[in-house]
């Protein structure tokens, strides 16, 4: 328990210095932290106690990027790591507790698009380390990278599409935003029992145990959302992935695709490292 208690203590502190090693990105994550604790005081005061469960998850994720530079060893560039820690606020403060997701119809969009074009940076990264660094050095084309990258990013997109079906599914909420449309094609509905298309257009109305729901049109519940997640996350993952096939082409010259895309710690920036010894040597 001695030597847990003590690596926990590490690990803070090299969290710690990570945080404070590049000034830009240090000064956004203090912002957004004192940010995310006073919205959290109101929601405690309002009772609300579902945003401030989001608001402590948020905290928590704020940490994350630091915390996989300290373990990986890797390095995220600024503009990477400011990116990661607003995509965080916009989607957990401003989206969740804000209610951002239904008020602005393109929100949840615009963060799907731009998680494709993350994922996408990450999932290069992890290529172009094994491409660069160690004694086995892997000699992989441009367009191979381009396509692990992109495939990459599509999975990640997909595996939350699972997650949010299953929390849909088994505890009934609704991550699946719903859809409004007017008209519905489906062989459900062929009196023959068979695979006819039937066609029901100009919905205006659903009717639910007698009471007109309001809505202007039929309610579809999660696929058209997903499939509209996907598409625009494989935007952003196809935007990257040309970004590094050049990249990589030219062996690093693009200064707008390196600020995305994580490094390997140098020595004296090894902060899990340097902790240690001087752990150590005391």
């Amino acid at each position: 328990m001695k030597n847990f208690r003590q690596k926990c203590r590490h690990k803070m502190k090299a969290i710690t210095m990570e945080l404070k090693e590049h000034k830009s990105s240090f000064f956004v994550y203090l912002t957004l932290r004192a940010l995310v604790i006073l919205i959290m005081i109101l929601q405690i005061l309002n009772r609300n106690y579902e945003n401030v469960f989001y608001c402590i998850l948020t905290l928590f994720l704020l940490i994350v990027p630091s915390f996989l530079q300290v373990s990986f060893r890797i390095e995220f560039p600024s503009t990477l790591e400011i990116i990661l820690l607003i995509f965080i606020f916009a989607a957990e403060i401003l989206g969740e507790a804000g209610s951002y997701y239904t008020r602005f119809p393109y929100w949840d969009t615009m963060l799907h698009t731009m998680n494709g074009f993350l994922a996408a940076a990450i999932g290069f990264s992890l290529v172009d380390l094994l491409n660069q660094e160690g004694q086995d050095k892997f000699r992989l084309s441009p367009l191979y990278m381009a396509i692990v990258a992109f495939c990459f990013s599509m999975t990640i997109g997909v595996m939350w599409e699972f997650f949010e079906c299953a929390m849909d599914t088994f505890f009934g909420m609704d991550m699946q935003k719903d859809t409004i449309i007017n008209r519905i094609s489906t062989v459900m509905l062929d009196p023959a029992g068979g695979t006819r298309v039937y066609h029901i257009n100009n919905i205006r109305e659903v009717v639910i145990d007698g009471r007109p729901l309001g809505l202007g049109g039929y309610l579809d519940i999660g696929l058209l959302d997903t499939m509209m997640d996907l598409f625009v996350n494989f935007i952003g993952a196809v935007i990257f992935s040309i970004i590094g096939f050049f990249y990589v082409k030219h062996r690093g010259k693009g200064a707008f695709a390196g600020r995305f895309i994580p490094k390997r710690k140098k020595w004296e920036a090894d902060f899990q490292r340097i902790v240690d010894e001087e752990d150590s040597s005391s």
